[in-house]
């Protein structure tokens, strides 16, 4: 059991992209493809080519994000992806071009598109001759398709690009021989979950649904119950812990109702919670000192009050010289019968008489002696404690004065110096403990955390989401088909996506189906081999696969002839919809006149009125 164990937060910085140089195969004989993975979460990319001396995997992946310095700063570099290092620093710049799963920020997107060029060695002196494969959202609004084709073509001149959606790309670098060709897709992502029908190799675009809940989501919620559980670690619980909490502590119960009684079990929750250790200062768990070093140190702390404390004391002493003096000045004009200037200087000490004054002088002459007695007391102990061999601390305080340990700098023990003025028996020194384990302290308890994250994506109404959960809307989807395409499609229920990576979630989802598919029914769910890269993947099969064909490839004339939202249909992209603009009526002046008419006789009849 994982309950006796704590996991230290990995905090891991982000490597720069290096750059890379392309191999000759990339070039020869023609350019190969470029796949660019473009996801809310992670931009991924690499070559599509079937070299072996070229990598079949991403050569890049970093997070989709961009700072940009603002007010003196907006001249600095613009820092991108794993260029940044840590986002926690950088939180309050952080930019990306994604609304929800869509770009929509062109100048952001570009940024993106010009790290991925640079860092892969593309010659981008003016154009990027490499064929494009880009995936898109379900259903992706015309709109940011026309931009990303416009900023493809306009910008970096490629010569074709290939539009497809994530999700399809890698059910297909899945499929199998004897997997049917339809299935229902279940793809969650950082931003979205998508519930995709797909009938004999194509996407069924009327009947696709779209849950606004993914792992951004839960990262927020999770961030939001550990600090109301531990309020005194508020700024330590940021949303990069809560990512990894996610990625390596969580998972999705089977049954969440059954599960949250399990963690009512003491034995359960001692057995099943993770300890996340958080990282503190180890200063005041006492020093790992020997005794003898802890001795010397006392000795030589000891040593500097005392100097401290003689040089504090010769300069009490000088001053209070100083006034003495000034008060025998005072007095001796009242002997030598100078009361003009003696009553003048008794305002300018304000006081009122010679009693007052010959008071202050007896009071100050008393603590100048007593001074002098202390300085040369401590003189005296100090060539004492030289002699003395003896490691002890003293019984008298050979100072006398007021002054704390915690005055001094340079004093951060638990254990006190020296007693107060006690010239008793010596007393042994006894080492303070902290009053709690500093390091206990800085650790967050993971318990029903682990699984309330997760779960929001099948309860949406956790974080107040007025929406339905996966399996609400994974029947709705299957109850808008007859019975017998319903069977086809539970035939092949595949799991994709990066919260597909929670274990348990497989588990879960055919729990749900058995609950709403009929008795005795059958079904299968398959679970993705590669969640988060098999998009990838999969764009770069069908790259390598079509680049020498024609279908699916934007080319730039047909991005001049029919505009930037085009598309070229395949088996993983979208259903294209072309803009159907209605028609206007031509104006004459015969279709201007009658509407003139009621316009005047109104005029004339508010005249009237």
């Amino acid at each position: 059991p994982a309950g006796g164990r704590v996991f230290a937060f990995r905090d891991a910085r982000w490597a720069p992209d290096p750059l890379l140089e392309p191999g000759p195969a990339v070039r020869t004989p023609q350019p190969v493809p470029l796949v660019i993975d473009n996801g809310s979460f992670q931009t991924r990319a690499g070559w599509a080519c079937a070299e072996p001396a070229v990598p079949a995997e991403p050569l890049l992946r970093f997070r989709s994000l961009a700072a940009r310095g603002r007010g003196a700063r907006a001249g600095a570099e613009t820092q991108v992806g794993n260029d940044l290092g840590s986002p926690e620093p950088l939180r309050w710049l952080l930019r990306s071009p994604f609304d929800r799963n869509v770009p929509v920020q062109l100048e952001l997107q570009e940024l993106l598109l010009d790290h991925v060029f640079q860092r892969l060695g593309v010659a981008s002196q003016g154009c990027v001759d490499h064929p494009i494969v880009l995936t898109e959202a379900v259903c992706n609004p015309l709109y940011s398709r026309q931009m990303m084709s416009e900023l493809l073509f306009e910008c970096y001149q490629v010569p074709k690009v290939s539009y497809g959606v994530d999700s399809l790309y890698s059910f297909y670098h899945n499929r199998r021989q004897n997997w049917p060709c339809s299935g229902l897709i279940i793809s969650s992502g950082y931003q979205c979950t998508h519930i995709l029908p797909i009938l004999e190799g194509r996407l069924d675009a009327k009947n696709c649904k779209r849950i606004n809940l993914g792992g951004c989501q839960a990262a927020v919620y999770l961030q939001r119950l550990l600090q109301l559980k531990y309020p005194g670690h508020f700024a330590a619980i940021t949303l990069s812990r809560m990512e990894e909490i996610l990625h390596e502590h969580s998972y999705i119960a089977e049954d969440y109702i059954e599960e949250l009684q399990k963690w009512r079990s003491p034995e359960y929750y001692e057995n099943n919670m993770h300890k996340m250790q958080l990282p503190f200062s180890n200063k005041l768990l006492g020093s790992t000192l020997t005794s003898e070093e802890k001795q010397e140190r006392r000795q030589q702390q000891l040593r500097r009050l005392q100097e401290l404390n003689a040089r504090r004391r010769e300069e009490k002493l000088q001053l209070d010289q100083e006034r003495l003096d000034r008060l025998l000045y005072v007095q001796e004009l009242l002997e030598d019968g100078q009361m003009d200037q003696f009553h003048k200087a008794l305002v300018e000490l304000n006081m009122d008489s010679a009693e007052e004054l010959q008071s202050y002088i007896n009071k100050l002459s008393l603590a100048i002696e007593q001074t002098k007695q202390k300085i040369l007391q401590a003189e005296v102990n100090i060539e004492v404690d030289v002699v003395d061999s003896k490691p002890e601390t003293p019984d008298l305080d050979p100072l006398g004065s007021e002054q704390s340990l915690e005055d001094v700098e340079g004093i951060n023990e638990f254990e006190p110096l020296f007693a107060e003025e006690q010239p008793e028996v010596e007393k042994p020194v006894a080492a303070v403990q902290p009053v709690f384990n500093l390091a206990e302290y800085h650790q967050l308890f993971l318990g029903t955390e682990r699984i309330r994250a997760p779960e929001i994506v099948f309860q949406p109404s956790l974080i107040g989401e007025d929406q339905a959960g996966i399996a609400e809307t994974m029947q709705y989807v299957l109850e808008r088909y007859p019975k017998e395409q319903q069977a086809v499609l539970v035939q092949n229920v595949f799991l994709t996506g990066g919260n597909a990576m929670y274990p348990g979630l497989k588990a879960r989802v055919r729990k749900e189906l058995l609950e709403m598919r009929p008795f005795q029914s059958s079904f299968q769910v398959h679970l993705a081999s590669n969640p988060v890269l098999d998009a990838w993947y999969g764009a770069r099969d069908w790259a390598v696969e079509y680049q020498t064909r024609d279908e699916g490839w934007i080319t730039r004339k047909d991005y001049e002839e029919k505009g930037g939202e085009y598309l070229k249909e395949h088996c993983a992209s979208n259903v294209y919809v072309p803009i159907r603009l209605p028609k206007q009526a031509p104006r004459t002046a015969e279709a201007l006149a009658p509407s003139r008419a009621p316009a005047s006789s109104t005029g004339s009849a508010s005249d009237q009125a």
